[in-house]
């Protein structure tokens, strides 16, 4: 293996600055690394070599100076990329090329990021998966929706790639591949150009293989403050350990994984307390699906309508069943999640973030579903900005994680938190 693959996001851009590495040997190691992998993983749609060793090449005689140049990005297939293949992994989009790129596309090249291609989604970033597999276990699920771009980053094609998530579709795909995801705060990095599902849950979210790099990528994208990793926090994080009101439906490996890496935090100094939401917010879990389906149905409104034959029948069905829904159904789920909204950012009285799971075990054997979203949809229907970190592993020997949360907007916090709770978990 090309050891330059195992090189970090930030740590390269410093190598690339100080020219002591070029761009075009970090771009050339990772597509030597999907020529030789990707066979067996299927975590890439598209990849341009000429185009990706081109731009990388530009990087090294121009020398821009953004915070990714030089840093090759994989991008989810529901993300435009103008001049690029994208298919949101739909029969309807065979051959479609967008003549313009996303936002965040746009902002990474700006940012002297290079597009290495684009990576498999589920069907429209909803149920139905695409061929990836697990790099770790190849007969097990990547997770998703945003499974071919954890994928790529768990097995050392790319050091940065985006996904999105309006469930649980970059926490849940990072923890079961063993890397580290960030969904931020809703609406920190500009969707145009994102091919919609549910409007007022899709959130772009950012996979790495640790804290400091996915932190990196949202920054250069959204402007957030990229946290000084290199000096110690204050004080030890003050942690709310919460399991959650579905806590029997984690497996017992993943049970203990959470309750050890609280021993481990505390251990290390952190202030840990038992946490648990108002009773209230358990409806969330439910009126997340709700609230995804009622939109999903309109957002696909042309698909649903013109080419029904050629959506899968999973996807067919749920998008006929709530056509129908009473307003009045989604109009309360949505009024429930305002109400908590409200109250959420009370819960941070006296705690900086939760550690709560990221899934339900490890990732499920097989490659026909992707897994439960059970422990994400709430934080995604509060818009709360999420890490999950690297916990151990569960008895098929597969990654298992933890999760950290924390209130609407306080971004930072959460990624020194989830930084500080990484080294300490080793």
């Amino acid at each position: 293996m090309n050891e330059l693959i195992r090189l970090g996001a930030a740590e390269a851009a410093r190598r690339i600055a100080a020219g002591t590495l070029s761009a075009e040997a970090l771009v050339a190691a990772c597509l030597e690394r999907i020529r030789e992998r990707d066979g067996a993983v299927q975590a890439w749609v598209h990849c341009d070599f000429d185009a990706a060793l081109a731009a990388a090449r530009r990087v090294d005689r121009d020398k821009p100076r953004g915070p990714l140049a030089g840093i090759p990005v994989g991008f989810k297939d529901v993300i435009d990329t103008a001049g690029m293949p994208t298919g949101y992994n739909s029969p309807i989009y065979s051959g479609h090329v967008p003549v313009i790129d996303a936002a965040c596309v746009a902002l990474v090249r700006e940012a002297g990021g290079i597009v290495l291609g684009k990576t498999v989604t589920t069907e429209f970033a909803s149920r139905t998966p695409g061929p990836t597999r697990n790099p770790l276990n190849l007969e097990h699920t990547p997770g998703g929706s945003s499974s071919g771009s954890a994928a790529a980053v768990a097995d050392f094609m790319v050091p940065l790639a985006f996904g999105t998530q309006t469930g649980g579709s970059t926490i849940r795909p990072a923890a079961y591949c063993g890397i580290t995801g960030y969904k931020p705060s809703y609406g920190s990095i500009n969707r145009a150009g994102l091919k919609q599902l549910a409007e007022s849950l899709d959130t772009i979210g950012v996979m790495a293989r640790n804290v400091e790099d996915c932190a990196l990528l949202v920054h250069a994208v959204s402007a957030r403050t990229m946290p000084d990793f290199g000096t110690a926090l204050p004080r030890a994080p003050r942690i709310g350990l919460l399991r959650t009101s579905r806590w029997q439906d984690a497996s017992p490996a993943a049970q203990a994984a959470l309750e050890n890496a609280a021993t481990i935090l505390a251990a290390r100094g952190a202030h840990v307390r038992d946490a648990e939401l108002p009773p209230e917010f358990d409806c969330l879990h439910e009126d997340q699906v709700l609230i995804m389906n009622f939109e999903a149905a309109r957002a696909l409104a042309h698909e649903r309508l013109t080419t029904p034959q050629l959506l899968s029948e999973h996807l067919r069905g749920k998008l006929a069943e709530y056509a129908v829904k009473p307003r009045g159904l989604y109009d309360e789920a949505q009024q429930r999640a305002r109400a908590a909204r409200q109250r959420y950012t009370d819960q941070f009285s006296d705690i900086d973030v939760f550690l709560t799971p990221s899934a339900p075990g490890e990732a499920p054997a097989g490659i026909s579903g992707t897994g439960n979203s059970l422990f994400n949809r709430s934080w995604t229907l509060l818009g709360a900005p999420c890490v999950t970190v690297p916990a151990g592993t569960g008895p098929q020997g597969l990654p298992l994680a933890v999760q950290i949360v924390g209130a609407f907007d306080d971004d930072e916090r959460v990624l020194r938190c989830a930084e500080w709770a990484r080294q300490a978990l080793g």
